[in-house]
């Protein structure tokens, strides 16, 4: 049973109101002002707030602000309740983070459907979406039913990529983001002197292209090479761009999904100024045995050229050389006959990367 918290100070409302949400059958918590209110959120876990503007104690702002200060319950659905037709005073409550409003005095169907439609959103934001095809599919079915995304295109074909085939070239037009679904990619920006500079290993689950697509030049910023033969579905521009701009839940979830490559990319931007050679080493072997680029068994995962790796962590190729010399004397990882190298200690190369 989903539960609701009303904040209101008029006893009549705030009693007719309770019975409306009791029969549809919520858990309802009561407060009569926003103090009370406060305090009860925070025991109560509520899945919805319902909160008047004016009242004593603290008013409905007020009631916002603290709970937005709060990582407990800064992500509850909260609806507004007022007596006041004011454009600005609705604008206010909006930018300060409510989800909703309800003017009063108010029908028992706007204040189920305004409730329903909050829990929908809420369940569709919390819901874990499976880094592979199915999660995708099933995220663009459920993002279609969006009034606003009825035209989203679904169930991407998958196209089949062999090693060493380009995925697109840095100043192409910007056509597509790429979900990996098997396989893995390479991307990299050329320097004046020929020299290549990676910027990603990417494996399934991950996206290649967004920030290209979010581009104002349109055109894709980076090259994308295929490391191992890799599965991949293309999502059209205009499909991203209804995804990142059409609907603000299906904004949120899509934006979450996309932008764990971006989070990495900015830890690895800290590790290049901060990070001593042998941990940003340490570091890149680790994120590439968790892809399963690199594993912990001979003729397992793929081989990694010595430049590409160099590149990964921003030193020259020699330097790299020597710093994987030094893991293998110190055990940490070995080569097969392959030349691919194989994690022997995980632990301690997560010591080296700590450090």
């Amino acid at each position: 049973m989903k539960k609701i918290l009303l904040i209101e100070d008029n006893k009549d409302v705030r009693e007719n109101t309770a019975d409306i949400l009791e029969l549809a059958n919520y858990d309802v918590a009561t407060a009569e002002n926003g103090k009370i209110g406060v305090e009860l959120a925070e025991k109560f876990k509520p899945d919805v707030i319902i909160c008047d503007i004016m009242m004593p104690e603290l008013d409905g702002y007020g009631v916002l602000e603290l709970l937005g200060r709060n990582s407990a319950t800064s992500s509850i659905p909260f609806i507004f309740l007022t007596a006041k037709t004011d454009r600005a005073e609705v604008r206010l409550g909006m930018n300060l983070g409510a989800d909703d409003y309800l003017t009063k005095p108010f029908e028992e169907k706007e204040l189920l459907e305004a409730i329903s439609s909050r829990l929908r959103k809420s369940d569709f934001l919390k819901k874990e979406i499976a880094k592979n095809m199915e999660g995708l599919n099933k995220f663009l079915d459920e993002a279609s039913q969006y009034h606003d995304l009825k035209s989203l295109s679904k169930d991407y074909p998958l196209k089949t990529y062999h090693k060493r085939d380009i995925v697109f070239w840095e100043g192409d037009n910007a056509k597509s983001l790429y979900f990996i679904e098997k396989g893995s990619v390479k991307t990299y920006k050329s320097t004046e002197s020929g020299k290549e500079f990676v910027t990603g290993i990417y494996g399934p689950g991950d996206f290649v292209g967004q920030i290209s697509l979010l581009n104002s030049d349109k055109v894709y910023v980076e090259n994308a090479t295929v490391l191992e033969d890799a599965e991949m579905c293309a999502i059209p521009r205009k499909d991203f761009t209804k995804l990142i701009y059409g609907n603000s839940a299906v904004s949120q979830k899509f934006i979450g999904m996309i932008s764990n490559n971006l989070m990495h990319l900015q830890e690895q931007l800290v590790d290049m100024a901060f990070a001593s050679v042998r941990q940003r080493a340490a570091k890149a072997l680790l994120e590439l045995y968790a892809k399963h680029v690199i594993q912990d068994k001979p003729m397992g995962g793929i081989g990694i050229p010595r430049e590409d790796f160099a590149g990964m962590i921003g030193t020259a190729t020699e330097t790299a050389i020597r710093t994987l010399s030094d893991f293998k004397d110190e055990g940490l990882i070995a080569t097969d006959h392959g030349r691919r190298i194989i994690i022997l200690n995980e632990k301690g190369l997560r010591e080296v990367a700590d450090f």
